[in-house]
């Protein structure tokens, strides 16, 4: 009987502990304790030159606060970095300009940035001809 006793107490035990560990992790989940709900985000800021590390500010009503944020290396500095895009294929090469096009409709717009819907971006052609028979050697002569 004793046994079966320390075993109901150490089950208490176990449970109790269990349900502190899950409230604290809900208080945790809890960021800034901020009740407010129409934050308005800025553009992210890179820390040095126009890429790589930054941060974003935020307010609402008469609070504000900082966001760490990351900018691409490689993203299109014409559309900003919280405007994403789904593009198309490259088009062909205009022989009068030397460029070629494609277009790239809004997927999704970050942190409520203002982003155009439909956008148009260029590059110049390739001077190179490209071959078919890549990885193919000539015919050997005998």
């Amino acid at each position: 009987m004793q046994v079966r006793g320390i075993l109901l107490l150490l089950a208490l035990i176990l449970l109790a502990a269990t349900a502190e560990a899950g409230k604290n992790k809900k208080e945790k989940g809890k960021k800034d304790g901020s009740e407010c709900e129409d934050w308005r985000w800025g553009p992210c800021v890179p820390n040095s030159k126009d890429c790589g590390l930054g941060y974003r500010e935020g307010t609402c009503k008469d609070e504000s606060k900082k966001l760490k944020c990351k900018i691409p290396c490689n993203w299109k500095k014409k559309f900003g970095a919280d405007c994403k895009y789904k593009f198309e294929s490259w088009g062909g090469c205009s022989a009068q300009t030397g460029v070629k096009t494609r277009s790239g409709i809004l997927k999704k717009a970050l942190y409520n940035a203002q982003c155009e819907e439909i956008v148009y971006v260029t590059k110049p052609c390739s001077s190179k001809i490209k071959s078919k028979s890549k990885g193919q050697s000539p015919p050997l002569l005998s």
